[in-house]
């Protein structure tokens, strides 16, 4: 049964921009090498301004364990992390199943 992540991360107000050029030019980079995962990135809009809200979908458990093993292991992306953790106040993950019903990204 796949895994859905979603991954929300409060960035500092005023930091959006520094936030969202980081993930251009070395975020995106870096996790695009990685077993392909994402099911999309999203910037908060009314209600939830200064936010990056990304979903993942994993086949299983251990799915996802490997895959934040080896993007965590990667040199390039641990670079990126150093630049972008100060520039977040907050991170939030939820685990979720698919309903039993509905579409199914």
């Amino acid at each position: 049964m796949a895994i859905y992540e979603l991954r929300t991360y409060s960035v500092v107000v005023g930091k959006m921009g520094e936030v969202t050029e980081l993930y251009k030019s070395l975020g995106w980079p870096a996790l695009a090498k990685h077993p392909q995962k994402l099911v999309g990135y999203f910037t908060g809009d009314i209600g939830a301004i200064n936010e990056i809200i990304h979903l993942w979908k994993f086949d299983d458990d251990a799915d996802r364990r490997s895959f934040w093993n080896g993007v965590f292991g990667d040199d390039q992306f641990m670079a990126f992390a150093k630049q972008l953790r100060p520039l977040l106040k907050h991170q939030e993950n939820k685990l979720m199943l698919a309903a039993p019903w509905g579409p199914h990204p």
